[in-house]
């Protein structure tokens, strides 16, 4: 039989209220907590926290306080990864940035959803699907990537936008729903 944590991860139905995935909650809150209240010249004490939060971590990772996180082991960052201020990440399921990705201030991405069925999500239960993110992707302000989606190398999320479908390599994508609006050389 499956734990809860192996449902989540498998983007099965899950209960969250499950002991060992709220332990793993609250770890995750202390972490957040600690790493928000570094200094900005603290770069060394920073990267040692996500070591310690993110599931992997490239090199010189920048994640720009406060951030949030539900877990933070389902996140990986790979090379030169940016994050500015504000930023939100629902890792119920693997979220995964490539390397040189750039996110402007208050971009939220959600592996984290919910039933349809109002019966199921009464009774508590919940599910999530990966977001993965290629290399040398910009990801505007306050954009939002929804749970399931792809967003290929070298694209543009438009500050604002809502995506919630797949995103094709070399592309820049706005609107809500985010559309291509232009293909990129």
């Amino acid at each position: 039989m499956p734990t809860e944590r192996e449902r989540m991860l498998a983007g099965e139905l899950y209960d969250p209220r499950d002991p060992e995935l709220v332990a793993e909650r609250e770890r995750a809150r202390e972490l957040v907590q600690l790493y928000n209240r570094t200094g900005a010249t603290d770069r060394e004490s920073r990267r040692l926290l996500l070591s310690e939060l993110f599931g992997a971590v490239g090199e010189r990772p920048t994640v720009e306080p406060p951030f949030r996180c539900d877990y933070g082991e389902q996140l990986s960052v790979g090379d030169d990864f940016f994050a500015n201020f504000g930023c939100v990440f629902l890792d119920v399921c693997p979220i995964a940035f490539g390397d040189r990705c750039l996110l402007g201030p208050s971009v939220h991405v959600y592996a984290a959803t919910h039933p349809l069925d109002a019966e199921t999500r009464a009774a508590g239960r919940e599910c999530g699907e990966p977001v993965t993110v290629g290399d040398d992707v910009w990801i505007g302000g306050q954009a939002v990537l929804n749970p399931g989606v792809d967003i290929g190398d070298r694209a543009v999320v438009a500050s604002g936008a809502v995506v919630t479908d797949d995103v094709p390599a070399d592309a820049v994508v706005g609107g809500n729903p985010a559309t291509v609006v232009r293909e990129l050389d």
